[in-house]
């Protein structure tokens, strides 16, 4: 079992999940388990799919591909979310294509020391994520504008923000349904795929 609920398989879907589960499917195919855990309300996983590739996948983004990975990496790690981090360094690592420094950089972020690897607006962009993943109550207008000090755009900040928050929701599903990738593919990158 993936997850501490059931998960209904493609062949005993009825329609409305059919639908959900094709929407849902990655390029290699498959749905993966953070979305399938959805398929006792279908309507959930149409929501979820939606927010997730708004948040992370949408072309309009200007944050770096490689680098909204490694804050998905970072506030996964934050919430002590295996899950994500797995399918989510394991993309980050690829699209950095530099395995010293995406070591360097994996330390770091397990360490809950973004310094360690990251200066200037990325290390900003981290600090801010750390910060509104652990203690949101506390956030403050100045939080905000050291990001823009920092060189982000405010469009780059709303980003940053939806990531964080996509994934505090993402790590809280998956720890509190006991999801695990058993049987899932991964990352989002094939084998081979730029």
């Amino acid at each position: 079992m993936s997850a501490w609920i059931k998960m209904i398989p493609d062949e005993d879907a009825d329609p409305a999940l059919e639908a959900a589960l094709d929407r849902a499917r990655t390029p290699h195919g498959t749905v993966d388990n953070v979305m399938r855990v959805h398929s006792l309300r279908p309507a959930t996983m149409h929501g979820h799919v939606t927010l997730y590739r708004a948040c992370l996948h949408d072309d309009t983004n200007t944050v770096a591909m490689w680098f909204q990975e490694v804050i998905a990496s970072y506030v996964s790690t934050l919430n002590d979310c295996a899950y994500s981090f797995a399918n989510h360094w394991a993309n980050a690592r690829h699209l950095i294509g530099d395995d010293a420094r995406a070591d360097r950089i994996e330390s770091a972020l397990k360490a809950h020391k973004p310094d360690d690897a990251f200066r200037g607006a990325e290390l900003a962009a981290l600090r801010y994520a750390e910060k509104l993943t652990l203690y949101p109550g506390t956030m403050v207008e100045t939080d905000v504008t050291a990001l823009r000090e920092a060189g982000w755009s405010d469009g780059e900040i709303l980003e940053i923000n939806q990531i964080v928050g996509y994934f505090c929701y993402a790590n809280r599903l998956l720890n509190g349904l006991g999801v695990r990738t058993d049987g899932d593919v991964v990352g989002y990158y094939a084998s081979g795929q730029p």
